[in-house]
């Protein structure tokens, strides 16, 4: 293979592996709120578990509160499961209460009430054997023959 057409593939090949790790670490925002389905005896005791756990920020879903509006449980509750979560780095297994809550990537914020957010970074695998991962392979052979050449 000539110079050049070495080089077209080193450059081929270099895209393709920045595509793919450029796809595989988008990142996008999560929630956690409320089922629609969970039950309200269920749900208020998962939010005043939340609320005394003294993790959650349920401030904003009192009296005074910018979140208390509406005055509903699943909102309130919604407000206390993500302020729970977002404090407990936006890991999934912090949105659960009992089956009460789900993750979600829709924005539950609506006029001055603002629910915190994280940002979820979804990665593509890296593997530590070059013998285990096609696009390991690529990079290793273009480390070899840009460096080391």
């Amino acid at each position: 293979m000539g110079r050049q057409a070495e080089v077209v593939a080193t450059a081929v090949v270099v895209v393709v592996v920045v595509v793919g790790m450029i796809r595989g670490s988008e990142k996008e925002m999560t929630w956690c709120v409320a089922r629609s389905e969970a039950g309200a005896m269920a749900l208020q005791a998962e939010m005043d578990q939340v609320c005394s756990s003294g993790v959650a920020d349920c401030a904003p879903v009192q009296p005074s509160g910018l979140c208390y509006l509406p005055n509903t449980l699943p909102s309130h509750a919604s407000y206390a499961f993500n302020s729970y979560y977002q404090r407990s780095n936006a890991n999934p297994a912090f949105c659960d209460f009992h089956g009460t809550a789900t993750i979600t990537v829709l924005n539950p914020s609506y006029g001055s009430c603002s629910y915190p957010s994280s940002v979820s970074y979804f990665h593509a695998r890296i593997c530590t054997h070059p013998h285990t991962d096609v696009d390991h392979l690529e990079v290793s052979y273009i480390i070899r023959t840009e460096v080391f050449r």
